[in-house]
């Protein structure tokens, strides 16, 4: 792999694996809520937040599942990947100030189809925040 081209789909193997961590912030936060229009107060009002389940601010959902992007378009497969589907189950809430650790595992390899399956998990700490399963098209020799 390389930082203009990832791995190849021959490369690839059953298991493999790769993770990214990031700490979200407050800014994360505000600026996912400006960019997506998603401005729900259980993000971005704190006096509302205290009042929900959740007892405080959380952080949107695809915006902690945006840290699995980050690993698939860098790491694996890298650069020249592209996402066909994702399905993620959200497990728990993730908060300004924790730090979201995302790992894709690749569990299946369709040479037919030049596609991967990926299992994708999102943990904080010991807590699984999100899991799932990413469809991604990898480019193969030329």
């Amino acid at each position: 792999m390389t930082e203009v081209n990832g791995y190849y789909l021959e490369d690839l193997e059953i298991g493999q694996s790769a993770s990214f961590g990031k700490t979200i912030t407050e800014a994360d936060v505000v600026m996912f809520a400006g960019v997506s229009g998603d401005i729900n107060p259980i993000h971005i009002n704190d006096d509302y937040a205290k009042k929900t389940m959740f007892h405080g601010r959380i952080a949107h959902g695809i915006l902690t599942a945006g840290v699995l992007s980050a690993v698939i378009g860098t790491r694996l497969p890298g650069p020249g990947s592209i996402y066909l589907s994702q399905e993620l189950k959200f497990k728990a809430p993730v908060r300004i100030g924790d730090t979201v650790q995302a790992k894709v595992t690749v569990n299946e390899i369709l040479l037919e189809k030049k596609q991967v399956v990926l299992n994708c998990v999102c943990t904080v700490g010991k807590t699984t925040v999100i899991e799932g399963e990413a469809h991604i098209m990898v480019p193969h020799r030329p």
